[in-house]
């Protein structure tokens, strides 16, 4: 299992979510995505798209500027 960090800092919608998707097509199941955000409509864009995706999201940290998601690949690509 890895993680793989992805910093989408300072991306409007809807580059965050198809960066995010492209780099979820790059993972193993059991890898871990943790994707840093600046964007405020990533808080639903991302899960939306992990719910499509079949995997796992959970928000790791949240403040005023920007969120952390960590992702977990749970089907193969």
């Amino acid at each position: 299992m890895t993680t793989t960090k992805l910093d989408l800092k300072g991306l409007k919608c809807p580059l965050p979510v198809l960066k995010t998707r492209k780099a979820l097509n790059g993972l193993s199941a059991g890898d871990r995505l943790e994707v840093h955000c600046t964007d405020p409509l990533s808080v639903i864009d991302i899960p939306n798209l992990i719910r499509e995706t079949g995997d796992r999201v959970e928000i790791a940290a949240r403040d005023e500027k920007s969120v952390v998601f960590l992702i977990e690949k749970l089907k193969p690509a």
